[in-house]
């Protein structure tokens, strides 16, 4: 979908600042939606040009879509040509600022764009990574090259916390700035729950629980399955959508039939538009085993979707168990279970919730006070 915000971008060139992002790939991520809507729904006083280290992906159609220059420095992680192709893209954009987005991308082009003399170099910090902790040559990596960046943009506390206690970074060197959704796309009431059913394939008169995001081990799907599998034991009328694509398809596939459920999840694939994903839904069922501040968090709750989340990092932040949606021990399977069920049959509990979401984004993450935040930041170091 074209952003309609992207309108608001026309300015004279000579007072506009040039904002190169760096990010490690263009598929399906938060950290992608962000550079998104930095990139489109911005002040006319940035111009952002974005560069995926490799291939293409969602993202790059969708930045392509709303006018947006885009760029590929290497044809595969694993050849790894953006070595070169970085300091080319650098010289050929002169940008302002570089702005680099996820870990690879932090450790190999913001020493590149010291020495290129670029002026200003951003870190943007979107999740607490377990690899950095399991891994000491990426954690010493990370924190010798965060001295090169000028400033470093933490999506949450846990992210900034992180930093300060592991990398012995300055808390006045690191900002946090949420992400955040553009609340003109996620609002509830914009379709039909039965038409969001139909074209996703759903059955019309169940209940269902849903899961968005990559098939991977972060977000911990085959523990949905498991939650899933003794929720359908309790009420035959429950299904379960999985709306993502990932290394673990074929293994969560194999067993929701091991468990019986097959025919009571599916299984969609990519959905380019997640807000039909919210409005099918009775319930956003997400048992990650790390996150920052996840986008599909904040969409649902925008959407008026109550959510059961792990209770970790950035969600914690933004969810009062009870109040925005319910907080359970990451394993803690019997908990999600319960928690679910009773959103499930209290109808009042859950459109309470929906309401308490819709408010808590409405005030504290939308998308204007994001780019606001942010830009703020670039003025702060621009010469």
């Amino acid at each position: 979908m074209v952003r309609t915000c992207l309108a608001t971008m026309a300015a004279e060139k000579s007072f506009v600042k040039r904002v190169l992002h760096i990010i490690d790939s263009l598929h399906l991520g938060g950290a992608q939606e962000v550079v998104l809507n930095l990139a489109t729904c911005g002040s006319s006083r940035f111009r952002h040009e974005v560069a995926t280290l490799h291939g293409h992906g969602i993202y790059w159609d969708r930045l392509k879509k709303a006018g947006v220059q885009v760029h590929s420095l290497s044809p595969h992680k694993f050849l790894p040509v953006y070595l070169a192709s970085i300091p080319w893209r650098i010289l050929a954009d002169k940008p302002d600022i570089l702005h680099c987005h996820l870990i690879p991308s932090n450790i190999i082009a913001k020493p590149l764009g010291a020495l290129l003399g670029v002026p200003v170099i951003i870190n943007h910090d979107h999740t607490n990574d377990p690899h950095r902790i399991d891994n000491k040559i990426l954690l010493a990596l990370d924190k010798s090259t965060n001295r090169f960046a000028r400033h470093i943009i933490a999506v949450a506390s846990a992210c900034r916390d992180f930093l300060t206690s592991n990398e012995s970074i300055s808390p006045d060197k690191i900002s946090l700035v949420p992400n955040a959704i553009d609340l003109r796309r996620f609002s509830p009431g914009e379709a039909s729950r039965d038409e969001a059913r139909v074209r996703l394939g759903l059955p019309a008169g169940s209940r269902i629980v849903a899961g968005v995001g990559r098939l991977n081990p972060q977000k911990n799907f085959s523990l949905f399955l498991d939650i899933a599998a003794q929720l359908a034991a309790r009420f035959p009328d429950v299904h379960f959508l999985l709306a993502g694509e990932g290394p673990e398809e074929k293994m969560l596939r194999e067993k929701a039939a091991a468990l019986g459920i097959a025919s009571r999840v599916l299984f969609s694939g990519y959905v380019s538009d997640t807000r039909l994903v919210y409005l099918a839904a009775d319930v956003l069922l997400m048992p990650s085993r790390y996150e920052g501040l996840p986008m599909t968090l904040l969409e649902a709750m925008a959407m008026g979707l109550p959510v059961v989340a792990s209770k970790l990092d950035g969600i914690a932040e933004v969810i009062g168990d009870g109040e925005e949606g319910f907080l359970v021990p990451p394993a803690d399977a019997a908990l999600f279970v319960e928690r679910t069920a009773s959103l499930l049959t209290d109808a009042e509990l859950s459109s309470c919730i929906a309401k308490n979401a819709r408010a808590k984004i409405e005030g504290r993450f939308s998308v204007e006070r994001m780019t606001s935040a942010v830009e703020d930041i670039y003025d702060r170091f621009l010469p």
